[in-house]
């Protein structure tokens, strides 16, 4: 028998026979002896129909208040869920993320986990009754309802499972696990059967949208068991998914590159004519981190006369927000010339832990984008990824072309 702790997504909460078919999969896991902590997500596009309610009535509406009204989707499915276990005469029981309870900070709409209570599952666990967890919420110290940010189910699963200590986290998505790149963009992108940590990592931050980033820095941290897997495969036809584990493989060689990572989320932002002095970087991205907002990829141009150019890159989304600040905080403090800003980029990525052993691979992956003519913007390295930023148009050229360049539609034995 082994504690498992099972998360789903909203496409498989998506409608009441999707939810039946959750509660068949977890009612045959039972079956086997186990006991299971079930997390899920609001259904499908219910996030999303939320928030654009509440722009609807206020363009920019208050946190906690958001917070408050988009933590009803979970609420919705938890709920469902025990119903349709219960009809399968299955003891089961729901929590909000403030009923667990999962403590959060107080930064709504992106909150941290800082600690779980797990007292009232384990005697439910003990009572052979299956937990159902709301994902995504939690509560601060104060009472106030918080939300871990856009895909934080998988947070909170991977958070659980590390609380409890349980044998293994599964992630149950609509795809049947990890792949060398986005099948919609290259059919012939082949599913990995197991991938490390800082490989997932990686490709999380990098654009890859089956586990949010924080969820794997979790499970690494804690050395969670991670296993994503697919909810729509037919009794009888369930495969191993994808293992995620923090030992590279040593029964074969590592290949050199695991995937292909992209994301259209991105935006560039340029500060033209700075003075070239030290502290100038704080000055430019303090304000901006006081915002709240993320910044990605930095290059700061070789001075000149006295100045220099200082780019670097911020969630689409943000794009406005940091322009803004730009323009009416940082220009006339520090005396730049001019802003500049382009939301028509995106970041094509290379990831492989066999980087580290394999020099040329930078000038592989540049010789096979200058063939395309395709311009490089940015460039980004660590010791197992490196990143360019091209123009959005040639994003799918781009990932097909490396993913043919470092041999990943290749056909393994």
């Amino acid at each position: 028998m082994a504690l498992i702790v099972q998360k789903y997504g909203g496409t498989s909460m998506g409608a009441p026979d999707r939810i039946r078919n959750v509660a068949r999969r977890v009612a045959r896991w039972k079956a086997q002896g186990h006991q299971l902590v079930v997390v899920v997500s609001a259904m499908s596009g219910e996030t999303n129909r939320l928030i654009a309610l509440a722009k609807d009535v206020s363009p920019q509406p208050d946190p906690r208040e958001l917070d408050v009204m988009v933590s009803t989707g979970e609420q919705v499915t938890i709920a469902l869920l025990a119903m349709a276990l219960k009809d399968l005469g299955i003891k089961a029981k729901s929590y909000t993320g403030g009923q667990v309870k999962i403590l959060t900070d107080s930064v709504f709409t992106k909150a941290r986990i800082l600690d779980i209570e797990e007292a009232a599952m384990r005697r439910d666990l003990d009572n052979d009754t299956v937990v159902i967890v709301a994902g995504f919420q939690g509560v601060d110290q104060d009472g106030n309802i918080t939300t871990l940010g856009r895909g934080g189910s998988d947070t909170s699963g991977v958070a659980l499972a590390a609380a409890l200590k349980a044998d293994e986290c599964q992630i149950y998505t609509d795809v049947d696990g990890v792949y060398t790149t986005d099948p919609r963009i290259v059919p012939h992108a082949r599913k990995l059967e197991r991938v490390t940590f800082e490989e997932m990592l990686e490709m999380a931050s990098l654009g890859s949208k089956v586990l949010q980033i924080r969820s794997v820095e979790f499970a690494g941290k804690y050395k969670v068991k991670l296993r994503v897997l697919s909810s729509f495969e037919a009794e009888g036809q369930e495969t191993d998914g994808t293992l995620i584990t923090l030992e590279e493989d040593t029964k074969m060689e590592q290949p050199i590159i695991s995937g292909i990572a992209f994301n259209r989320d991105e935006a560039k932002l340029t500060v033209l004519g700075v003075p070239d002095r030290p502290g100038i970087a704080y000055q430019i991205l303090g304000p901006i981190a006081d915002a709240n907002i993320d910044v990605d990829m930095i290059i700061q141009n070789v001075g000149h006369d006295g100045t220099t150019d200082f780019s670097f890159t911020v969630p689409r989304g943000e794009f406005a927000r940091a322009k803004k600040i730009l323009e009416e905080q940082i220009r006339p403090h520090i005396g730049a010339r001019a802003i500049e800003g382009d939301n028509t980029i995106c970041k094509v990525s290379a990831v492989g832990v066999g980087m580290r052993s394999h020099p040329g691979i930078a000038s592989k992956m540049f010789r096979a984008l200058a063939e395309e003519g395709i311009n490089i913007q940015m460039i980004s390295t660590s010791e197992i990824k490196i990143s360019v930023v091209v123009d959005e148009k040639y994003l799918e050229l781009a990932v097909r072309v490396l993913h043919s360049t470092f041999g990943l539609d290749q056909v393994t034995a």
